[in-house]
């Protein structure tokens, strides 16, 4: 006879005294399992059931980790991983800080481009400079696999394009990141700051400048070269149905020659399209009222819808780098439209400041002044703000006329001697060479991000025929530069840098609170562009391809754009500024694109010179 149901059960585990629901006990071995379940009550066996699934489920991770730890030993060096890219800025902010504006998402957008990248190997910790550093002695780069030991020794590795036009799987992902990244801050723009000058992306708006649209025009020719042929047509109509220059409004002279005029003087020529023409031209001709001073040094500002021009109110000085660096695109509007005033008024400055006294074994005072023509504020020399472009131009004009204006390469080659004698100093302990400045006589070991340019400068001079010391100088100070990034807990570099020279020193430099902002810069990027052109060392792309990564890891915001930073030595809290500068996309990404691509002829440094802006225009034909 069947037992009564039971409303409940008991269950005891196997070794239990009295368990008589397991299998393995005396009474169990004496007859079937089955049977022993079969006298069961349906409630019985369906707690019983229950009982078992709960404990197969809570089992389920231990055991598929366990699992998974098996496997990977096998699968890990062909698996391959979306990257783990932040997109948006860390959302933990310290105690007694302020925080942004507006709180970013750190949830993870489609990876639309198909960006992918391998992982291999372990990580361990070493300690550099008294500080813990994260290395990888194998890391993943562009879905390549590169030996960091290679890399240290000058040897690294990438695969090649090949032969026949078509990208490796590594140079095409790392290509894709870029685009992917200029589509992100497209996104920002297009959606909250559309035909306005700069980006807010945390607040999701925008800020003016000139109202020109500046962003979008210095961006032209950065979506022509990434092959983003659908969002330039976006731009195109609205450079032809909104932008127009008949406005009362003050412009600066040097920063709208080299965004708006070099910007669409450069889409002229990569796209033929006249529309870009004609807007250069009505410009450029609203700008000359500038060079109307007693001294033939231009005015700093220009209202280019009542033709007046004017110095800033609380000085009659304009800066020496601003005054002679717009001289490339002047050249250019008068080569293409055959109106010689154009070349006449740049060409005058660079004359004036040639002949002019208190220059220190070629290297130039930061001011200048429109009335008397003379150098002010004399006793302050530095490759950075307020001269940095000086130097610059002076090389690149001389390539841009065919390299036939003599006096223009003697003081550039005067200036780099210059440099050698004067500012160039190693730091303590690890002997980093760096530019400082001289102030009323004395050296001091400050060096702004700025100075980046020159060792791409260096790098293209040697290309071009003038001495091989030149090279050699610009891979020690793109070295430099590069530790200005990865010495930064952020790994993004300061605006400012001062190194330490003496012995015993435990670090090679030292970042002031007010110097530790970053603003999206492209210094470091170009610099790594040109040196990658002229040596082939794979390195450069890897340290580009870092740079990328720490941008996209603290400065990108979730809903578009990406932001300058107040401090790159809190990854906790970097401090958003909400801010994106034109510079970024016109510079920055088109740099870190040129520099991704294993392609001599995407703007062929033999055909074309870049403005300070980027802008790439014309090697005239004479020197082709």
């Amino acid at each position: 006879m069947q037992p009564p149901p039971q409303d409940h059960v008991s269950i005891s585990l196997a070794g239990q005294a009295g368990g008589s629901s397991s299998c393995y006990s005396k009474q169990w071995r004496r007859q079937s399992c089955w049977r022993r379940w079969k006298q069961l009550s349906k409630l019985q066996r369906s707690l019983i059931l229950l009982v078992l699934v709960i404990c197969g489920m809570a089992s389920y991770p231990i055991v598929t980790e366990h699992l998974r730890g098996l496997s990977d030993g096998v699968k890990e060096s062909s698996r391959v991983l979306i990257p783990a890219m932040p997109n948006g800025l860390p959302e933990t902010i310290k105690q007694g800080q302020p925080p942004a504006p507006e709180q970013t998402s750190q949830r993870k957008l489609p990876n639309k481009r198909g960006l992918h990248i391998q992982k291999k190997g372990n990580a361990s910790d070493t300690v550099v400079d008294g500080k813990k550093e994260r290395q990888e002695s194998v890391i993943s780069w562009c879905g390549a696999v590169v030996d960091t030991d290679q890399l240290r020794d000058g040897e690294s590795e990438k695969p090649q394009a090949n032969h026949k036009g078509k990208l490796s799987n590594s140079e095409a992902s790392c290509l894709e990141a870029v685009q992917k990244a200029f589509l992100h801050s497209w996104k920002g723009y297009k959606d909250f700051a559309w035909g306005h000058d700069e980006l807010r992306p945390l607040s999701k708006s925008y800020s003016e400048w000139f109202g020109l649209g500046l962003t979008l025009i210095d961006a032209l020719d950065t979506m022509w070269i990434l092959g983003l042929k659908e969002e330039f047509e976006e731009a195109r109509s609205w450079v032809a149905t909104e932008l127009t220059f008949n406005k009362n409004v003050d412009v600066n002279l040097f920063e709208s020659t080299i965004r708006i005029l070099g910007g669409l003087l450069s889409t002229y020529h990569l796209t033929g399209d006249t529309l870009f023409l004609e807007k250069a031209k009505d410009i450029g001709s609203r700008l000359m009222p500038a060079f109307n001073t007693p001294s033939k040094i231009p005015y700093s500002d220009v209202n280019i819808g009542k033709g007046t021009a004017h110095p800033p109110r609380w000085t009659s000085d304009s800066t020496v780098a601003e005054v002679t660096s717009i001289q490339l695109e002047f050249r250019e509007l008068s080569r293409l439209t055959h109106e010689p005033k154009y070349q006449v008024v740049v060409s005058e400055v660079m004359k004036r400041v040639h002949k002019l006294e208190g220059k220190l074994d070629g290297l130039v005072p930061m001011f200048i002044n429109t009335n008397s023509g003379q150098f002010t504020h004399q006793g302050i020399y530095t490759m950075g703000a307020r001269a940095d472009s000086y130097y610059e131009y002076l090389l690149k004009q001389w390539i841009q006329g065919g390299m036939t204006e003599n006096q223009l390469l003697a003081d550039y080659l005067q200036a780099i001697e210059g440099v050698k004698k004067n500012l160039l100093q190693k730091s303590s302990p690890n002997g980093l060479t760096f530019v400082g400045e001289i102030t009323h006589g004395q050296f001091s070991p400050k060096m702004d991000h700025l100075v980046c340019f020159l060792p791409g400068i260096l790098a293209l001079g040697a290309h071009n025929g003038l001495p091989t010391d030149h090279m050699d100088l610009a891979k020690q100070l793109m070295e430099t530069c590069y530790q200005m990034y990865i010495q930064m807990e952020t790994g993004l570099s300061p605006e400012i840098v001062h190194f330490n020279m003496h012995q015993g020193s435990v670090q090679d430099m030292n970042v002031k609170l007010a110097d530790r902002h970053n603003l999206l810069r492209p210094e470091t990027v170009e610099s790594l562009f040109y040196l990658y052109r002229f040596t082939g060392d794979h390195k450069y792309q890897h340290w580009g391809w870092k740079i990328l990564q720490n941008f996209n890891k603290y400065t990108k915001v979730s809903s578009g754009g990406y932001t300058s930073i107040n401090n790159v030595r809190d990854p906790d809290y970097p401090s958003p500024r909400d801010k994106m500068e034109s510079f970024f996309l016109g510079e920055t990404l088109k740099y870190l694109y040129l520099l991704f691509s294993d392609d001599p002829n995407l703007i062929s440094l033999d055909h074309y010179v870049f403005n300070t802006e980027a802008h790439p225009l014309p090697i005239w034909p004479s020197a082709t």
